[in-house]
């Protein structure tokens, strides 16, 4: 079973997907439809840019800093959070899932990347 699909089965979660970093293509499983992924893909891709941005500011500020390469990020809402790692995303419902789990499946069975993003 691919990362994707087994996210997807977990409890409370909405969608898993995957993007590429030039911005081309998507795939995903769950309860999102193609237009609501397309846009989760773009989100996701542009927040990660962000991400590896500003952690490359910060080991320029710092030769160790301890943040960079930046792996992943997460963003939590009241009712909904945002788990990326890579270019793997796993949108969650609060009340049902546990992103304890999901970070730590996605941490498990993510590659880290090497080099550049685009």
């Amino acid at each position: 079973m691919n990362i994707i699909s087994e996210l997807a089965l977990m409890p409370g979660v909405i969608a898993a997907g995957e993007y590429s970093y030039r911005g081309d293509r998507f795939s995903y499983e769950g309860q999102l439809n193609e237009e609501m992924a397309r846009m989760a893909s773009i989100m996701c891709r542009a927040t990660t840019m962000a991400v590896h941005m500003q952690t490359d500011m910060m080991k320029s500020l710092s030769a160790d800093c301890g943040c960079a390469p930046a792996r992943g990020w997460m963003v939590q809402g009241q009712q909904f959070s945002v788990c990326v790692i890579a270019n793997y995303f796993c949108f969650l419902d609060n009340t049902a899932a546990s992103i304890n789990e999901v970070m730590q499946i996605m941490r498990d069975k993510v590659p880290h990347q090497e080099g550049a993003l685009v």
